[in-house]
């Protein structure tokens, strides 16, 4: 892998950016085992992580628009002219093949390289293209398997009469699936229909609940997807 674009300046290998994701399905390496993995990279290597920046609950199969620490965290390569960008492992990158190629990209035009804290395929021989090669299909593999354990899941679950899938915002469930409404997210919903009604566009409307300090069930801000369910929502 090339560290740079013909056009991208090398930015200083010694200054790293420190991107960690974790997503709802698989837990198995939580943030704070990520964190301490890419620290213990740093110490071995003489890096400093000069910014960390958190994907919480976000698929490893998401698009880079739709990562806003990982938008961050590319720009933060820029800001501070930093050489790597630095995950525990290569599948908290991604767990798509196309996604992993476009920020592998994006880095490179950052003048950085994407490392992996635990060393898996960080050289530029032949070899070690092929392994990250390799690794992103895995991964990938992994993130189809998981899918469809958990159709498999919801599907048993929906046979036997039990409630299948997020409980809809704006609403709780007890132990029996059973839903009722939740009055602070159901005050979120009349917030929008209410500014909806007034004529105000979906754009400004998620602006707006930003600006109110109003954030969805994982503490980030509404997405205009969001806005446009709770429109439709049932009250």
């Amino acid at each position: 892998m090339p560290n740079t674009t013909r056009n991208a300046r090398p930015g200083n290998p010694l200054l790293a950016v420190g991107y960690i994701r974790a997503s709802t399905s698989d837990q198995r390496l939580s943030p704070e085992a990520q964190r301490a993995a890419i620290e213990s990279w740093a110490a071995g290597c003489g890096a400093s992580v000069v910014s960390w920046h958190v994907d919480a609950g976000i698929s490893g199969g998401s698009e880079v628009a739709d990562r806003p620490a990982l938008v961050a965290a590319l720009g933060a390569l820029r800001a501070y002219r930093a050489g790597c960008l630095v995950v525990a492992k290569r599948d908290r990158l991604a767990r798509d093949i196309a996604v992993a190629a476009t920020i592998e990209r994006a880095a490179a035009s950052a003048g950085a390289r994407i490392v992996n804290a635990d060393g898996a395929g960080n050289g530029d021989s032949p070899s070690d293209a092929l392994l990250r090669g390799m690794l992103d299909v895995f991964s990938a593999h992994e993130r189809s398997v998981i899918r469809a354990r958990t159709k498999a899941a919801l599907q048993a679950k929906r046979a036997k009469g039990e409630r299948a899938g997020t409980v809809p915002f704006g609403f709780t469930a007890d132990a029996s699936g059973r839903l009722s409404p939740c009055e602070a997210e159901q005050k979120v919903i009349d917030a929008v229909r209410s500014l909806r009604a007034a004529g105000m566009p979906f754009r400004a409307i998620e602006a707006e609940l930003a600006s109110r300090g109003l954030t969805s069930r994982s503490g980030r801000p509404f997405g205009i997807k969001q806005v446009f369910r709770m429109t439709k929502a049932a009250a």
